[in-house]
Formats: C-alpha cells, structure tokens, sequence
C-alpha cells in the first residue's frame, strides 16, 4: 500500500521567544549545529520510508512562502493550506480528505509534528514501520509512545497492555494527560506508560471511519471538502466549511474514544524541543557548562544557555541563565522561569505591541 507522510506545521512555538514570531515559528527555526531546520530535519527523517511527491505539509497561508522556500522539492500542490486554525483533529481530517482525493483510493498515512527531533534516524524508521504493519491490518489506529527517562509533567501518557502485544505494538488501555508530579513518578516506576509523541499512523479509510463514528458532523464536512478538492470550487468550499469545525485535538476527538488503538514503543532519541531548555539535550556545553551560539565572552559564567549573532554579548558572573538576543528584542530569564516565557508575549499583546509577537 502506498506511503504517505502529512508534516503538521502550523503552530506558531511561542516558548522559542524572541527568535521565535508570528511570521518565523519554531518549525522554520534552526536549533541544531548542522544549520537545518526542523522541519527539514523532519522531511529527512522520513525519507526512507515516503517518497518525496507522497509528503505532504499542513499549515496556513501565512506560513506557504516558508515551506516553499525551505522545502523546494516537496510539490507545492502538497502543502495544504488551512484557512483558519482548528487543533489537530481537523487539520489531520482536511490532511487525509485531501490525500485521498489526490489519490483517488487508500493509502497508508503517517502524521507527524515538524518542531520534533529525533537522534537515531534509522530506528525512527524502523518503529514507523513496525506502525504501518499495524495499519494495515483491519481499522487500527497506531500512536508512537516514547518510552519515558523521568517523571515529566508536560506531556501526555500512554497506558498500554502488556500482556496484549500485536505484532510489535501493544493495545492502548487509556491516554492520561498532562499529570502532576506525583502522578507522573507514578507513571514512570510502573513501566506500564509511555510519554504520547503526537506521531501516529493508519489507513486513510481507517481514520475517516473513526471521524464518522466520533465526529460525524466534522466526517460529513470532510467529505464535501474532499469532492471539492482539485475543482473549480476548492477554495470556495473549504472557506465556507471549515471555519465551522470545532477546535478540538486528535487524542480528544478519536484517540482516546476508539478501542482500535496500538502503541509502538520507541526508543530513537526523541526530544518535543518544548523550550529553550532543550538545548541542553540536544547541544554540547563547553567546559563551563554554557551552550553558546554567535558572538559570546563569559567570565565567571556557568550553566548558562546564550544565543545571539554578529553582536558581541558579554556575560559576567552569571549562572543558570537563558539569554537570548535577536535584532529588536532581547530575553533575560532564570532557567526554571521558562514556562513563564508566555506572560511576556501576553503583556506585549495587552500593551499593543505586536510588533515583537
């Protein structure tokens, strides 16, 4: 059965503020010393396994010159454009509508989130193919897991039965979401949970018989999109519908109402890239501790995340610190303060100024 990959990159990454902005968000942004992307590093990773015409790319009309300019050898007809933002279960439904059109049967379909990393290729390769085995076999949806190193409270859980392996994959007994500390320790000693990566793959049929089952009226939309997909009247049809979906997540909506649901584990070095502490997993600190990028002097500094450009920035005497420099902005904040990045892009909002959004 033909492979195909819709790439979801329409979010916008707030928590990489300042380099981050409405018109530049984290998917387009390069956080690794090779000088790629992230959503180029994601098209690259799933090239052994969909051949360039059968990826696709989900996003807004905003960000259609971005994914022109940093994928040019992904067809431009593959980049689906969607007229406003909806959460992922209706992004994924327009996603699958629009394959299927295009080619007029089934098809194998993996969705992935472009503002990932992952370290081990080859075995992100081989746990998405293990998946597309799954898929094929009846009307299973399957979801990686990421096998979880520590209690971390900001992602979603996966319960799965182990005594109830398929091939190799187990059923999903329930999704948990975010948890509290205590919950998450919990989690991760009884080694019946993994962390939900938001990389799932399934047949097209399967997944529009789950939208007519759990969604219907988002199914009975779809479908009109999907006649009129490729028409005279494309463009006309989805403006008229789709502002009319409710905003709701994949996991919400289907994931965590189906019993078709299977879990492969994974274990290929994957990082959410959530906040600018990331850059401690996935860049090598000097001897002082400091991850540096541009023109950087540190004395007496440590444990420090720095990213600037051409301008020099001194740091002295400073530690556990992010400092983030971009043209017309800069970010100062203590390490365990980064969740607290959001209140800023708030009082810019409530202060008028978005120009710095």
């Amino acid at each position: 059965m033909k492979k195909t990959a819709l790439i979801m990159a329409g979010g916008r990454g707030e928590r990489f503020w300042p380099r981050s902005r409405r018109d530049l968000p984290k998917q387009f942004l390069s956080l690794t010393s090779d000088g790629k992307t992230l959503i180029q590093l994601t098209v690259e990773r799933i090239r052994p396994l969909v051949e360039r015409e059968d990826i696709f790319v989900s996003t807004n009309s905003d960000y259609l010159p971005l994914v022109k300019e940093q994928l040019p050898d992904i067809p431009e007809q593959n980049v689906i454009c969607e007229p406003v933002g909806r959460n992922t279960a209706p992004g994924i439904g327009f996603g699958a509508a629009y394959i299927s059109k295009k080619y007029e049967g089934d098809a194998v379909m993996m969705v992935l989130p472009s503002d990932h990393l992952v370290k081990y290729n080859q075995m992100f390769a081989a746990t998405l193919q293990d998946a597309v085995e799954i898929a094929e076999d009846g009307c299973n949806l399957v979801t990686i897991g990421i096998a979880p190193d520590f209690p971390e409270t900001g992602y979603g859980y996966i319960k799965f039965r182990q005594g109830e392996a398929f091939r190799r994959g187990y059923r999903v007994d329930h999704f948990a979401e975010k948890p509290s500390l205590e919950a998450a320790k919990e989690y991760v000693s009884s080694d019946e949970y993994l962390w939900n990566s938001g990389i799932f793959v399934w047949k097209i049929s399967s997944i529009m018989k789950h939208f007519e089952q759990f969604m219907p009226d988002v199914y009975e939309g779809l479908s009109v999109i999907h006649d009129a997909v490729f028409t005279s009247q494309e463009k006309e049809i989805i403006e008229k519908i789709y502002p009319k979906f409710p905003s709701i997540s994949i996991d919400y909506g289907i994931m965590e109402k189906s019993n078709q649901i299977y879990t492969v584990p994974g274990n290929f070095g994957w990082d959410d890239v959530g906040s600018w502490l990331a850059l401690e997993r996935i860049q090598k600190s000097n001897e002082f501790g400091n991850i540096t990028g541009g023109n950087i002097i540190t004395v007496d500094t440590h444990d420090c995340i720095i990213q600037g450009g051409e301008k020099l920035i001194a740091l002295v005497g400073i530690e556990d610190t992010i400092v983030v420099d971009t043209e017309d902005a800069t970010l100062i904040c203590a390490k365990d303060s980064t969740a607290d990045i959001k209140k800023v892009l708030e009082n810019l909002k409530v202060c008028n100024r978005p120009e710095y959004l």
